[in-house]
């Protein structure tokens, strides 16, 4: 049997409103593809993309920074308690076959940047210009709308899975 692709969605927790919705959306468009949604479980971005997951029938993990379950945002199925702060986020980015990252703050930045060091490429919707610090755009695909974005990284999931 085949497993499912993992498209982990990184990004803040005090997000626009457009991030918001560019959310909401991603996780409803990963759901709707049959993947499983992971995140770091908590509020903003996080909280957003689980619910638009939920809200199409898909399954959501949030690999949770502290050491309750009790944190972890309303529409996770399965929390997974790290314990670790944010060395969780080389977890998360381990753990996703792709990854999509809207809007963001310096944990969002550390995920792209454990990523990148990965090998694994980041669809970016409204993140960190990274090519602006030298990073190779080869590393970044850069997508306008959440079904470019959830096409784009479902893509590289495909590639990039054994």
């Amino acid at each position: 049997m085949a497993r499912k692709p993992v498209i982990g969605v990184i990004g803040g927790q005090h997000p626009s409103p457009e991030a918001i919705a560019h959310a909401e959306a991603v996780g409803r468009l990963i759901a709707q593809a049959g993947a499983i949604l992971a995140c770091g479980g908590l509020g903003g971005v996080m909280e957003a993309a689980c619910r638009g997951a939920k809200a199409a029938g898909g399954f959501t993990v949030g690999i949770l920074p502290g050491a309750s379950k009790a944190e972890a945002n309303p529409y996770v199925d399965l929390p997974i308690v790290t314990a670790m702060s944010t060395a969780r986020n080389v977890i998360l980015v381990r753990t996703a076959d792709a990854l999509v990252a809207i809007d963001g703050a310096y944990g969002t930045l550390s995920e792209m940047a454990h990523a990148l060091d990965q090998g694994k490429r980041i669809v970016s919707l409204g993140a960190w210009d990274l090519t602006k610090a030298g990073v190779d755009s080869h590393g970044i695909l850069d997508a306008k709308t959440p079904e470019e974005a959830v096409r784009l990284a479902l893509a590289e999931a495909r590639a990039g899975r054994a």
